[in-house]
């Protein structure tokens, strides 16, 4: 289990990207985000989608074609999976069969800045940082179903 504060990201995206990855195997969450970075690939935004334009890399992940390419989410979850594929073996894991078996985006406390506005008015300028968990585990081999005879 890994546990990570992230930084200046936006909540909203930073759980859409983790959603893509959820159930993936590790080198192909670290290809998939790789892409999002060199806007190969969309991440498709299902939840928080109110004024999303649509891409057709979003259709090729059984979406509604509603997508972005969120760099910095990407980046972080990116580094979040170096760290924790260094853990894993350390830890004596074999890196080949990990996958993504949780990934959690919580929210953290909003940061405060103000903003100047006409007529001596002041606005706040709050920042939506988030909370990542992530537990990679092991794949195990299916079991066969014992025949009955």
């Amino acid at each position: 289990m890994w546990n990570e504060a992230c930084g200046p990201s936006l909540i909203k995206n930073t759980r859409e990207t983790a959603h893509a990855i959820r159930k993936l195997h590790l080198a192909k969450a670290k290809r998939y985000l790789e892409d999002v970075m060199a806007h190969k690939q969309a991440i498709p935004f299902r939840r928080f989608c109110g004024g999303v334009g649509r891409t057709a890399q979003a259709k090729n992940r059984h979406s509604n074609g509603q997508g972005r390419w969120p760099v910095k989410s990407a980046k972080f979850i990116l580094d979040l999976l170096k760290n924790a594929e260094s853990n894993a073996e350390v830890k004596g894991l074999d890196v080949d069969s990990l996958i993504i078996s949780h990934i959690q985006v919580n929210q953290a406390q909003k940061q405060r800045r103000r903003t100047y506005r006409a007529h001596g008015r002041i606005n706040p300028y709050m920042s939506s940082p988030c909370h990542i968990e992530l537990i990679l585990s092991e794949k195990e081999e299916p079991v066969k179903k014992e025949v009955m005879s």
